[in-house]
C-alpha cells in the first residue's frame, strides 16, 4: 500500500483527515474490525462524511474496492446488509493501522460507537408522533424484552421541537427513565 501520496480528493475533507485512498481503505478495515457489531454502508459513509475524515466519491471508491477484492464481505445481521472483514485481513490491519493517525482513528471510532449506540436505542426504544390541530403528542415508550418500563406522552407547539425531543429522549432513555422514577420515589 501507498502511503506516501496524496491520490484522494480534498473536498470536504477535514485538516488532518485522509487524502490517500490507501489510508481510507485501512480505517475503514480498522473500524470493521474494531467494533464488537459490523456496520452498514451507509453508516460507514456517515462516520466517515459526517467527521470531515474523508471525501464521499473515495470513500464509495475505496469500499467498492474492498468488496470486489473479497476483503470485506457483504452479510445480513439484524436485518441489515452489513459489512465484515474478511478473517485474512484481521491481523493486516492490526499491523498497518498505525500507519493512520491515532486522532482520525479515535475520531473514526469514537463517532462509530456514537452511531451505533443510537441505532441500537432507536430499535429499542419506541417513539410516536400524533399530530393535534395545534401541536403535536410525542410519546415515548421504553421497553425491556418482554415489558414496557415506561409510557410518556408530553405536548409540544411545533415539528422543530418534536424533533428536539425525539433526539433529546435518544440521547439518554436510560437518564430519562432514572430521573422520572428518582423524582417520583425522593
Amino acid at each position: 500500500m501507498d502511503f506516501e501520496t496524496y491520490d484522494a480528493f480534498s473536498a470536504g475533507v477535514e485538516p488532518g483527515g485522509l487524502r490517500n485512498k490507501s489510508e481510507i481503505k485501512l480505517l475503514i478495515c480498522f473500524l470493521l474490525e474494531s467494533l464488537d457489531k459490523p456496520l452498514t454502508k451507509e453508516q460507514v459513509f456517515e462516520i466517515m462524511l459526517n467527521n470531515g475524515l474523508a471525501n464521499y466519491f473515495d470513500v464509495s471508491e475505496a469500499l467498492g474496492e474492498l468488496v470486489e477484492s473479497g476483503k470485506i464481505r457483504e452479510t445480513v445481521f439484524e436485518e441489515n446488509e452489513v459489512l465484515r472483514i474478511a478473517e485474512e485481513v484481521i491481523g493486516a490491519t492490526k499491523i498497518l493501522e498505525s500507519d493512520i493517525p491515532k486522532s482520525v482513528r479515535e475520531k473514526a471510532l469514537h463517532a462509530a460507537v456514537v452511531l451505533q449506540t443510537k441505532a441500537r436505542r432507536e430499535r429499542e426504544n419506541k417513539i410516536e408522533v400524533e399530530t393535534l390541530d395545534n401541536g403535536y403528542h410525542v410519546t415515548f415508550t421504553i421497553s425491556d424484552k418482554k415489558d414496557v418500563l415506561m409510557r410518556l406522552t408530553v405536548y409540544v407547539a411545533d415539528y422543530s421541537q418534536v424533533e428536539t425531543v425525539k433526539r433529546g429522549f435518544l440521547d439518554d432513555p436510560v437518564g430519562l427513565y432514572s430521573g422520572i422514577i428518582t423524582a417520583l420515589t425522593a
